[in-house]
């Protein structure tokens, strides 16, 4: 099981170098957008890994133990106004945009997506590594 992890974990890594690439590259060249296009992709695929495969068994495990059931809760509240900010933001920039503009928005959408990640690797891998 802990091969799942281990699989979400490295796609952490390509969507988090994605969107290095696309603030190093501009949002305004072809290839700064093939790149949020890619990003979106891992986006979207690595979250339906997730739903399909790691929450299943926490929310299983989550039925007889009151604090990953709480934290689970507390997760999912969180995941909803994540997605929607990613979304939003890949939806607003899928035909470019301006810089400041995007690098403002950019810089949001990195620190949230860089904080979910870490929480997700040291709470909810680590919990689904230990169920293993």
């Amino acid at each position: 099981m802990a091969k799942l992890t281990d699989e979400l974990r490295a796609q952490h890594k390509e969507l988090t170098s994605n969107l290095n690439k696309v603030r190093e590259l501009g949002i305004g060249s072809k290839e700064g957008q093939r790149l949020l296009l890619s990003a979106k992709n891992g986006l979207l695929a690595h979250l339906q890994k997730e739903d399909k495969e790691l929450y299943p068994v926490l929310k299983k495990h989550a039925q007889t133990d009151e604090r990953l059931r709480k934290t689970m809760e507390i997760f999912a509240k969180d995941m909803e106004s994540i997605s929607k900010s990613a979304m939003d933001f890949f939806a607003k920039y899928a035909g470019g945009g301006s810089g400041i503009e995007f690098s403002k928005d950019f810089g949001r959408l990195f620190v949230i997506l860089g904080g979910r990640i870490s929480k997700e690797e040291d709470i909810l891998y680590r919990a689904y590594d230990q169920l293993a």
